[in-house]
């Protein structure tokens, strides 16, 4: 007979003694439950005591959380929590080094444990830690686990940022200032101030008065890419909480706030912040991990962003200095200065500027201001014009003038091209749009260049005008000629090229000819038959294809996905991992210390959850963790990610997917086990996929071509390569 539901077997250990087995009633009070095993131990003040687990976490089991303890746990019956916080909190304050170094170890490792951390916070701790750093008295480790305490204690959101005093902010800010800083106190230092810039809009004010983009710039240079990380996460984050009209960075003995979003792209090139990225960071020796990754495409998002306030702007047709930029458009390209009101009549004047708006490829030939009133792309598209005609002059002549001289029906409009093609280019680099959460999707190129948004238009609008020649484009196929364009930049991107020229290479690879053989052979792969014989057949093995996937959803639950675990401050590294056992009968999970290379075994996952138990499964905003979040903008890509496992009465396993494709298997392959339906893209996607493969294979098994049950052998190496091959 089965063991009740509400008993668990569990080993409790104590110092000094023989580990003790036992049953615990979960309908029992833990206080109870304490008690009895103190009792059998003759350990007197029971009350001081509780139960932890005997794991690296050595997290308190307590009323919320004993509902995880599972049958074959091992526990620990240690000082309570209470008594542990009183207990750090006098030793920290020792007169001896010593003792207080080992304090502060022990309290930077407790500190993890929210039990703990809100006994510890409970006794004023923080402003004990808060003190120490502003007295300066402590350095090297007693400083490096004092900020490290400061910071797990923080991250629970127990205390509030705005707490915090002038005073010291200055002191951690000059930790990141100084030359010579130990690496640990420097890390937590820039860990610290990022999570006040992104808790706090106040704290942002105080925190850029303290600091300038010259004295982040040295631990950028050094070899340590943890401190690289922080330092650009530090960069990012005053971007990030920036007031619109101040989104800017100053010179070095100027702070940070203040500046206008006019000088962005200027002070960032003076301060050569992207070619230090780039020598120091991207093409370092050392490969660059996730992190890194996430905080390079958060930079890269953030300095296209400056771009939206140009996008966004519609051009006045009264304006005397924007107007001029057309002036300046049709100066370059004709070699004309502009005349004098007495060189001609108004009536001839005009017929001449007509003509030549006409040959740059306006739409409104009298106007063309009237061209930039659309937004997007608005002003943006004209300072891309203007900067291809100065910069790139002969082939912005050569372009104009070509197209000047075709007919009228094959004649490549530059103005009207221009324009679309700078609202295509916003549109794939998302220019506007906050960063996402766990998104790392950062192009080298962009950082080879300080004006690589122009850089990347002027190679564009050169391929858009080679792709009008190619195929022999009328106006009335300006549409068609944009989609072959976006297509041949989407699959130029997806090979991330390392520069500019890498990306320009590619596009010449990628012609309107081989666009088309590419389109023919996706055509092939997925030709779709619609004859009734065909539809029939595939609607009647559609549940064999369906409980093909079923079993590919189930097999890759079973192997398992590590979760990173993501708070208001983002960057924790810290992991949990999730496997179906073998059976599908139970889910596996527990805490990791770092992000495993491979499978993580099942005896090392701490807790359970019986997928009889499992009530229901919900995603995005219905999910418990994102209650709160999903009304933010810069949670929507989280909000896409998160889903969460109801069971019991009010229990649930929340998680957040690290990509869509993990999200898509994890929730088809929790309703394949709750017996429901699999209604994910990715599903939808692998149905039609394997439905025509199966198609393909069965009119081959008509036409009676055999099919080999094995693939065919790798042809091995040739021993000789002293041979030529004709190819006549």
């Amino acid at each position: 007979m089965p063991p009740p539901a509400d008993i668990v077997k569990v080993a409790i250990e104590w110092p000094g003694a023989f580990p003790k087995l036992m049953e615990i009633d979960q309908k029992k009070p833990l206080s109870a439950i304490i008690k009895e095993v103190c009792e059998g131990w003759n350990l007197p003040n029971p009350e001081t005591f509780a139960l932890q687990n005997a794991d690296s976490t050595n997290f308190y089991i307590t009323e919320k959380n004993r509902n995880n303890i599972k049958n074959g746990s091992i526990l620990r019956l240690t000082t309570s929590a209470a008594q542990m916080a009183q207990q750090l909190h006098e030793r920290i304050q020792s007169s001896s080094m010593d003792m207080k170094l080992d304090a502060l170890k022990d309290l930077a490792n407790s500190s993890r444990d929210i039990t703990f951390a809100q006994e510890f916070i409970n006794l004023d701790g923080i402003s004990l830690l808060t003190q120490m750093v502003e007295s300066g008295t402590d350095f090297g480790d007693l400083l490096s686990f004092t900020l490290t305490a400061f910071v797990e204690l923080m991250d629970h959101g127990i205390v509030s940022w705005d707490t915090f005093s002038v005073a010291f902010i200055k002191k951690i800010a000059s930790y990141v200032c100084k030359s010579a800083m130990d690496t640990a106190v420097l890390q937590r230092s820039l860990a610290i101030l990022e999570s006040m810039v992104l808790n706090s809009q106040d704290l942002y004010q105080k925190v850029a008065q303290e600091i300038t983009i010259g004295q982040l710039i040295p631990h950028l240079q050094g070899t340590d890419q943890d401190i690289q990380t922080y330092t650009i996460a530090v960069i990012n984050a005053l971007f990030l909480k920036a007031p619109e009209e101040k989104r800017q960075f100053d010179e070095d003995n100027v702070s940070i706030l203040d500046c206008p979003l006019t000088e962005m792209a200027h002070i960032l090139a003076q301060k050569q912040l992207r070619s230090i990225i780039l020598s120091n960071v991207i093409r370092s020796n050392k490969p660059i991990n996730d992190e890194m990754a996430h905080q390079l495409y958060v930079l890269q998002v953030l300095t296209f962003n400056l771009l939206e306030d140009r996008m966004m702007t519609k051009m006045d047709p009264q304006d005397q200095a924007q107007r001029d930029i057309i002036f300046e458009l049709r100066r370059i390209a004709f070699d004309v200065e502009c005349e004098s009101n007495n060189s001609g009549s108004i009536e001839k004047r005009k017929s001449m500027y007509t003509r030549d708006y006409k040959k740059l490829g306006f739409i409104n030939h009298v106007n063309p201001a009237v061209d930039f009133t659309q937004i997007p792309p608005g002003m943006l598209a004209l300072d891309n014009m203007l900067y291809f005609a100065r910069h790139h002059q002969d082939a912005y002549i050569r372009i104009v003038l070509e197209n000047s001289s075709r007919e009228d029906k094959h004649e490549c409009p530059f103005g009207r091209s221009s324009i679309e093609l700078t609202k295509m280019l916003c549109e794939i680099l998302k220019v506007g749009e906050l960063p996402s959460e766990n998104c790392h999707d950062f192009h080298p190129m962009f950082f080879t260049h300080d004006r690589s948004f122009e850089e990347f238009f002027c190679i564009c609008i050169q391929l858009l005008n080679k792709t009008w020649k190619e195929m022999r484009a009328t106006s009335e196929d300006f549409n068609k000629v944009m989609q072959v364009v976006k297509e041949q930049i989407t699959r130029a991107l997806t090979i991330k090229p390392n520069s500019l020229d890498q990306f320009k290479s590619r596009l010449q690879n990628l012609s309107y000819t081989e666009i088309l053989k590419l389109r023919q052979s996706e055509r092939m792969n997925q030709e779709d038959f619609q004859s009734r014989p065909i539809l029939e057949l595939r609607e009647k093995i559609q549940p064999e294809i369906m409980e093909l996937i079923k079993q590919q959803r189930l097999n890759r639950l079973c192997e398992g996905t590590c979760f990173r675990k993501i708070s208001s401050r983002r960057r924790q590294d810290k992991f949990w991992y999730c496997r179906l056992s073998p059976n599908h009968k139970v889910l596996h999970y527990g805490d990791l210390e770092e992000s495993p290379q491979g499978e993580v075994p099942h005896d090392s996952l701490q807790d359970k959850l019986p997928v009889a138990d499992i009530k229901a499964v919900v995603t995005g905003k219905d999910c418990p963790h994102m209650k709160e979040k999903g009304a933010l903008k810069q949670n929507k890509e989280v909000l896409e990610l998160a889903f969460s496992v109801l069971y019991e009465s009010d229990e649930y396993l929340n998680f957040i997917a690290p990509d869509k494709h993990e999200y898509c298997v994890w929730t088809d392959g929790l309703n394949a086990l709750l017996g429901k339906e699999m209604t994910s893209e990715f599903t939808r996607s692998d149905m039609d996929t394997l439905l025509n493969m199966e198609m393909k294979l069965r009119l081959l098994d008509l036409e009676n071509i055999q099919i080999p049950e094995v693939p065919p052998p790798i042809p091995k190496e040739p021993s000789n390569y002293d041979f030529v091959y004709d190819c006549n």
